[in-house]
């Protein structure tokens, strides 16, 4: 008798409405695969753009977004080493597919969880806390004292870059989208929280940095933010592109650049800083010593069932919650 799980699919790509429960057919692994039976759901932006289908090339339809989880191991490919049938496993990238009950995936892309660490800390904070990781810790050479620009401050990326950047004594002006948000922002550790719906975040990094600017501008927000991000750059700054909430980038003469003060701009992808299996469980046991240690704080994330994924999808794209979301099976 074939197995069968519950999955969130769209058959188009549009709004959170296009997310629908089904149940699909649940095939064994593969050689190199593992199974999981999921127990939390990391909701991440990259799932908005492959439902709208904006992001890199298009999921085939129908198709069930999300690329990262934590669950049991129930079935271990043929040609699998290093895990087993009962092991607690954390996993982020390839192929999307993790909103449903039961997945494969492929086991390089999974890692041991370890025992003192929750579930759902770990399914909100594995893909969000291994961005900020290459941000922070390998995408820029970062020095004491350098201060620095932070799109999204107070959502789930930028809360844990916050801590990791203040905990490298790197200045942090975050910006937000109100008062309650950059409130949280401070909290998680910028020196500055610029409300943007109210004030120009370039004045204002102006005026904090005495015209000064800032080494590096983290932006995750594209078309709204991106010109006038690269006027907070001091000279030979740099610019980190890692998103695009609010629409892509509009293509850049590489003049600007020169014009500007030398910039460097980067758009870096967490595919190709963690392809390499040593550095991705060498970032991963970072990011778990973090939390383990108190570095980095991680709140426990809003929880939505795994039926309600449209409504995630569609408070987070309103702007309606600050942190991560998780999805409970």
């Amino acid at each position: 008798m074939s197995q069968t799980t519950t999955a969130i699919r769209f058959s188009n790509f549009g709004g959170p409405e296009v997310l629908l429960p089904v149940e699909v057919p649940l095939a064994a692994p593969g050689n190199t695969e593992i199974q999981i039976r999921q127990t939390a759901i990391g909701f991440n932006y990259i799932d908005v753009y492959h439902r709208k289908g904006v992001f890199g090339p298009k999921l085939p339809l129908p198709a069930t977004p999300g690329v990262e989880g934590v669950g049991e191991v129930t079935a271990v490919g043929t040609e699998v080493s290093g895990f087993a049938i009962g092991d607690r496993v954390a996993y982020v990238g390839g192929p999307p597919g993790g909103y449903a009950r039961h997945r494969n995936l492929p086991a390089a892309r999974a890692l041991l969880v370890p025992d003192d660490l929750d579930s759902t800390i770990v399914a909100a904070s594995l893909f969000k806390g291994l961005t900020a990781e290459y941000l922070t810790h390998r995408c820029v050479n970062l020095q004491p004292g350098d201060t620095v620009l932070l799109h999204a401050a107070a959502g789930g990326v930028g809360a844990l870059a916050s801590q990791w950047l203040k905990a490298l004594d790197v200045t942090v002006i975050g910006t937000v989208g109100t008062d309650e948000k950059a409130q949280r922002a401070r909290a998680q550790g910028c020196a500055h929280a610029i409300v943007y719906t109210r004030d120009d975040f370039r004045d204002e990094v102006k005026r904090i940095t005495g015209s000064k600017g800032v080494k590096v501008v983290y932006d995750s927000v594209g078309a709204d933010t991106f010109e006038r991000s690269l006027d907070c750059l001091q000279p030979r700054g740099t610019m980190v592109s890692f998103g695009e909430s609010s629409g892509p980038v509009a293509p850049l003469q590489i003049g600007t650049l020169g014009a500007k003060g030398s910039l460097y701009l980067t758009r870096p992808s967490i595919a190709h800083y963690t392809a390499d299996r040593g550095e991705f469980e060498a970032a991963a046991e970072r990011l778990f010593t973090a939390i383990r240690d108190g570095v980095l704080t991680v709140e426990m994330p809003h929880a939505y069932p795994l039926t309600d994924a449209a409504k995630a999808h569609a408070d987070a794209e309103s702007r309606k919650t600050m942190g991560a979301l998780v999805l409970v099976p």
